[in-house]
C-alpha cells in the first residue's frame, strides 16, 4: 500500500523529533490520514497513516504501517508465500505528502476527538511500536495491514466500543469488495478472481470491512462512543474514484476473442480433418502452471482468500465449447 522510498533522512529527522518531544503538549493534535489509490496494483486500495502535530514541540510527523523493503532477502518468494514483513515508518508530514502530491492523489484527514490523556496514550503506543524490536510485523492484506493497525490502537486508547452508523459495504463479499478497487473489467481483477477461492465469497460484517482505508475512513466519520461522543472532531474527506477499464482493454473482450480464435481453429481443423494439438499444448501449459500456483498458495501460503473456485473452470470450459465445432459432426 505505501512503497519504501529513501527514508534514511526522514527517519533521522523523526528520531530527532522523538527525542525532543517525549510528551505531547496540551494543544497537540492527532489525526487519521487516508490516501487515495494510485495506478500500481498494490496502491489501488489506498493507504492509511496517523499524523501527529504538536506546534509547541515543533513536531509534525506522519507514521504509517505500510513500509516494506524490496531488497529483503528472497523478497518475492516470501511475498508469494504471504510472509512479507512490513514495518511502522515515520516521516515529516511534508515528506510523506510529497509523493501523493506528485502522483495527483488527494489525501484526506480526520482529526481524532481525543482527550489529552488519550492523545498521550496513543503517542506512547506509537513510540513503543516504533522501537526497532517492535517495528516489524507479518503483513496480511485482510487481517493485519496499514488500516487495521491504527484502528486497533485507537480502540485500545479509547477503551470503549466504537459504534458507527455507517453500514457501507456490510454484507458484501470480500471478492466483490476488492473488485470495486481493481475494476470489475480489468485483467488484474480477472487474475485475482482466478486465485480467490470460496472464502472470498463470504460476506463481511462490522469490523471485517475495515482492512481497506476508505472503509475505515467512512466508518470513523460516522462513529461515536457509547456515551455519544464523536470519534472524529473535524474532517476533510471525499470518496475514492473507482477505476475505469475501457472496453477494448477488458478481460471479457479478451475471453470473447479467445473463444472466436479457437472456433476458427476448430473450423480449420474440421476442414482438413486433423486436430491441432499445438493449440492444446499452448493453452494447457499456462493453465497447468496456474493450477500449480493455486495449489501452492492454497496449501503452503498464508494468503487467506486463495483457494480453488469454480472460476478456474472458465478457461477450459470456454476452450471446450469452441472445440465442439470440431468434436460434434
Amino acid at each position: 500500500m505505501y512503497k519504501l522510498r529513501t527514508y534514511i533522512c526522514s527517519w533521522l529527522l523523526c528520531l530527532f523529533a522523538y527525542a525532543q518531544a517525549q510528551t505531547l503538549s496540551e494543544n497537540a493534535r492527532i489525526s487519521l490520514i487516508t490516501c487515495t489509490p494510485g495506478e500500481e496494483l498494490y496502491a489501488r486500495y489506498g493507504h492509511t497513516a496517523i499524523r501527529v502535530y504538536d506546534e509547541a514541540n515543533e513536531m509534525d510527523i506522519t507514521l504509517n504501517y505500510g513500509i516494506f523493503d524490496f531488497n529483503t532477502d528472497h523478497f518475492y518468494w516470501k511475498f508469494v508465500k504471504g510472509e512479507t514483513w512490513y514495518e511502522l515508518g515515520a516521516a515529516p508530514t511534508w515528506w510523506f505528502m510529497q509523493e501523493y502530491e506528485a502522483g495527483d492523489r488527494p489525501v484526506y484527514e480526520q482529526g481524532l476527538n481525543l482527550t489529552a490523556e488519550q492523545r498521550e496514550a496513543l503517542w506512547q503506543a506509537l513510540e513503543t511500536n516504533y522501537q526497532p524490536q517492535n517495528r516489524k510485523y507479518l503483513y496480511n492484506f485482510v487481517f493485519d495491514n496499514c488500516a487495521t493497525r491504527p484502528y486497533v490502537l485507537l480502540k485500545r486508547v479509547l477503551g470503549d466500543t466504537i459504534i458507527s452508523d455507517y453500514t457501507g459495504n456490510t454484507g458484501v463479499t470480500y471478492r466483490r469488495f476488492i473488485r470495486h478497487y481493481t475494476g470489475a473489467l480489468s485483467w488484474e481483477n480477472a487474475g485475482i478472481n482466478l486465485l480467490f477461492g470460496p472464502r472470498a465469497d463470504l460476506p463481511m460484517n462490522n469490523e471485517q470491512r475495515l482492512f481497506l482505508p476508505e472503509e475505515l475512513m467512512m466508518f470513523l466519520q460516522h462513529a461515536h462512543l457509547s456515551d455519544g461522543t464523536s470519534v472524529v472532531s473535524e474532517s476533510s474527506i471525499g470518496a475514492f474514484a473507482a477505476p475505469q477499464t475501457p472496453w477494448y482493454a477488458s478481460w471479457p473482450l479478451g475471453l470473447v476473442l479467445y473463444f472466436v480464435l479457437i472456433c476458427l481453429i476448430s473450423l480449420y481443423d474440421r476442414k482438413r480433418q486433423r486436430w491441432s494439438w499445438g493449440v492444446e499444448v499452448a493453452v494447457g501449459i499456462p493453465y497447468l502452471l496456474l493450477l500449480i500456483i493455486v495449489t501452492f498458495l492454497t496449501f503452503f501460503s498464508c494468503h487467506p482468500l486463495v483457494g480453488f473456485g469454480w472460476r478456474l473452470l472458465i478457461i477450459p470450459f470456454t476452450h471446450l465449447c469452441a472445440r465442439l465445432i470440431y468434436i460434434i459432426r
